[in-house]
Order: C-alpha cells, then structure tokens, then sequence
C-alpha cells in the first residue's frame, strides 16, 4: 500500500494554504486510468499504481474533511484522519464493482474522521447513546435545513423540531448546539489577507473535484436504489405493500386508509410499517457492506 509518510500532509506550521497548493498538482484520474491503476493494485499490489489513486483523489479528502470544521479540533489533524480513510479505501477498493472510487472512498473518508472525533470528544466519547451521536454528526444540517442560522441559543421551536427530527430531547439538542456553537470557519474565509482577490479555501477545492463529488454523488444514488430494490425483496408482501404505500409514494396513503384495506387498526399498520422499514435499513446494509460500497460492520 502507498505509504502514508510519503503523501502530502498539512501540519500547523506548513500552513493548509500550502498543503492545498500541493495537492493540486496531482491530477484528476479519468475512468479507464482509475480502472488500470486499480486493476494493478488488486492484481500485483502495485505500490506506484495506489500512490496514484490515493493523491488524485487528495482534494476530495480535504473538501470532506472542511465539513467537519465546527468540533473545535485542529483542521489539519481532520484533513490527515481523511487522508488515512482514503487510503483505507484504495486498499479495498474493487474495480469490478461498477462504481468509482470516488463513491466508495467518501464512506471511508467520512467514517475515518468521525472515529477521530468521537475518540477526541469527551461527551461522545463516555458512552452517549446512538440517538445522540446521531445529533453530534447532524445538528448542523439540521439547522440548515430549517433555517436556524442565528447564533447562540436556539429558539424554542427551532429546538423542539430538531428534537423530534432526530429523536433526541430538547434539552440534549440545547447542549450539544451550546458545545459545537463557534469556531466553524466559513469555506469563504481568505487563505491569506492580502487584501481584495484573497484566495479563498473553496478556490483549491472546486472544480474537478467538485464534479468528482457529484459524480459519486450520483453513482451512490444509483447504488442506494439498486440496492433498495434488492433489499425490499426480503419483506413478506403486506410489509413490502405497506412500506411502499407509506414510503415510496409521492402521496402516501394515511394509516386509516390502509387499516381499512387491510381490516385491522392504525396502531397495526403503523407497527407493521415500523418492523418493516427496520428490516429494510438492516438489509440495505448487509448488501451494502457485502458488495464492499460500505465498511464491512464488525
């Protein structure tokens, strides 16, 4: 495998202005190049051929890890965790899949940098639930999606609807936005101030690599379906019926109406709806890991 010491990396005194002038020199790959250099890989453990998958893809690494910026950790220490998942990634990465590398190395990107921030932040670290890491990772996106940009407390309806979102109380939503609020540098933030036509952190990060991203974008999209479909094949066909009635419609049909169809309660339909969409999650999953889109789940 490529070894980690001779890539790039960014440190406090290099600067990441400089780490990000650095890694641009390293060009995007197209298709059939990706494939060759990771054919080599697989086959004959080529160490020249994944040095080249893991730097043409340095940038997606570091536009990844700019979004975990707001948990008060050292920036250059998030880019170097999404440098190792990246790596992770080419060392598994299986060409014959059908998907790019790109798709699969952002699950490894994402779960290398969350490792380390749940190693390095103490709430998290002394046994929080599922619920609530699910809010340490999403609090912000939430906000966003709602429109809660305003700094400080929350207004008690912004905060009541993210905890119902994401199935936390009210008082942990409170918290957590207190321990992330600040410190997140905007990716419009000069590099340097030297006046007007600073550079700004989203020049080094655009471009080709933003259509890498939505490439991958696209071609998990795809994944998810495919697998989706594979997935609701094991639920029996009530539970395959009712989950695509209430999930999949563009306008889904009421727990009355299919407690009519059906002749048993809401309460009934809404228990069958919950045990099958669990069972779907699960699956999707173990296809997933299987077909190696995903870390495989220890």
């Amino acid at each position: 495998m490529a070894n980690y010491t001779s890539l790039p990396a960014p440190s406090p005194e290099q600067g990441l202005s400089r780490y990000m002038q650095e890694i641009r020199k390293f060009p995007m790959l197209e298709p059939e190049q990706e494939y060759m250099l990771a054919k080599a890989w697989v086959d004959h453990q080529d160490k020249d051929s994944a040095h080249q998958l893991v730097t043409s893809h340095l940038r997606l690494a570091a536009k990844i890890a700019m979004g975990y910026r707001g948990y008060g950790l050292p920036t250059a220490e998030v880019v170097s965790e999404a440098n190792v998942g990246l790596m992770q990634a080419v060392k598994r990465f299986d060409p014959e899949k059908g998907f790019r590398l790109a798709t699969y190395a952002m699950w490894w990107i994402r779960a290398s940098i969350q490792e380390y921030i749940l190693r390095s932040w103490s709430l998290v670290k002394m046994g929080t639930t599922a619920a609530q890491k699910k809010l340490f990772f999403n609090l912000r996106k939430a906000k966003n999606k709602i429109g809660a940009l305003e700094d400080g407390d929350l207004r008690p309806e912004n905060v009541a609807k993210i905890a119902n979102d994401l199935g936390v109380t009210e008082e942990e939503v409170t918290s957590m936005n207190r321990r992330l609020s600040g410190g997140d540098a905007s990716l419009n933030a000069p590099l340097k101030s030297d006046g007007e036509g600073a550079s700004e952190w989203q020049d080094w990060l655009a471009d080709d690599v933003d259509q890498a991203e939505e490439y991958a974008e696209q071609d998990e999209l795809d994944s998810r379906r495919t697998l989706l479909m594979q997935s609701m094949e094991d639920l029996n066909e009530r539970e395959r019926h009712i989950l695509t009635e209430r999930k999949l419609q563009d306008e889904p049909k009421t727990l009355e109406e299919l407690s009519q169809e059906y002749g048993v309660s809401r309460e009934r339909i809404r228990q069958i709806e919950v045990r099958a969409f669990e069972k779907l999650q699960k699956r999707m999953r173990e296809l997933a890991a299987e077909q190696g889109m995903i870390p495989a789940v220890n």
